[in-house]
């Protein structure tokens, strides 16, 4: 058995794909997942399976989901060595003073190259930063995630993938969780 943290994207976000966790819970368990647990209202879901593929895991939420509730919802599938990454190759966490409330991380579906930074063209958000490690993009917001055009739709535009972003502190948390 394997836990898998499911990331939903776009769910009870300004009264849009509403969703409560305890029915989102049941429709997993009703699926074959077990030991499923939630954090936030916003799509955060631990599912533990005999199945590896997160892929596979991945599309049978999203699919669940669509039957169930109504709504298109991208799902990212992540493991606890993704999130244990984000605390070791962050390149903001390593700088003196940082300000940890405006380091996010955009977890994509497919693993990235380091030249894929060139085609998100991040220098015309300066002063805002982000860096490439496999399936993670870490961000840090000169200002904040409100008021920003880089975001998980221009980041899934310029390279045509899934994504969903946390922040900081919800990256902590889940990271935490996992050893519950």
């Amino acid at each position: 058995m394997t836990t898998h943290l499911a990331l939903l994207r776009g769910i009870n976000v300004s009264g849009h794909n509403i969703m409560k966790m305890e029915a989102l819970k049941t429709m997993l368990e009703n699926i074959g997942f077990t030991n499923v647990r939630t954090y936030l209202q916003s799509g955060n879901v631990f599912v533990d399976t005999e199945e590896e593929n997160a892929s596979k895991i991945g599309f049978m939420i999203k699919q669940e989901i669509f039957k169930v509730f109504g709504h298109e919802v991208p799902v990212v599938v992540i493991t606890k060595e993704d999130l244990e990454l984000c605390f070791k190759n962050s390149p903001y966490l390593k700088e003196k003073d940082v300000d940890t409330k405006k380091l996010y991380v955009a977890f994509v579906s497919i693993a990235l190259k380091s030249e894929n930074i060139n085609d998100l063209k991040i220098s015309q958000f300066k002063p805002d930063e982000a860096s490439i490690d496999g399936n993670r993009i870490f961000i840090k917001y000169a200002v904040g995630a409100g008021k920003t055009r880089f975001d998980q739709k221009y980041i899934e535009k310029k390279l045509n993938v899934t994504a969903t972003i946390r922040n900081w502190n919800t990256v902590t948390n889940l990271l935490k969780m996992y050893s519950e």
